[in-house]
């Protein structure tokens, strides 16, 4: 009698352990799935995320409270990804070669943010933004 009754409550505790693992795997797959990009976040209503020109940044943010030069870097351009088009002109080049090795300017912009918010290091490469991360506390200027 006794063995029946443990292994009916085994039965239940089992279903409680993978009634809680599916929870807490479909809560944790839902959050990952709506959070926004990694390398990004919000100047006031607006969005700053991985990609966007420097331009575009300082229009959203406003000026960063440190910009530095940190040298330069190879890598690799791909034309067609950051070409302007202008209306009339044609542009022609080789089939098959669409990215070439150059050099672009390494640049970082602090946004301190209040003390009530986190400061963020933007590092930018080419004027295009491909790294956000946050680097403690904001101050009072």
């Amino acid at each position: 009698m006794h063995a029946i009754i443990l292994l009916v409550s085994l039965d239940i505790d089992m279903k409680l352990q993978i009634q809680k693992f599916i929870v807490i795997g479909s809560v944790f797959a839902a959050a990952l799935l709506l959070s926004g990009p990694a390398a990004a976040f919000r100047c006031g209503s607006k969005l700053v995320k991985d990609g966007m020109h420097e331009f575009e940044v300082v229009k959203i943010c406003g000026q960063p409270a440190s910009v530095r030069n940190l040298g330069y870097a190879v890598r690799s351009v791909d034309i067609r990804a950051h070409r302007q088009t202008v209306p009339g002109w044609t542009v022609s080049r080789s089939p098959g070669y669409h990215s070439f090795p150059a050099e672009v300017m390494v640049t970082e912009y602090i946004y301190n943010l209040g003390p009530q918010k986190l400061m963020r290091r933007l590092v930018f490469e080419g004027g295009f933004l491909v790294s956000v991360e946050t680097i403690g506390r904001g101050y009072r200027n």
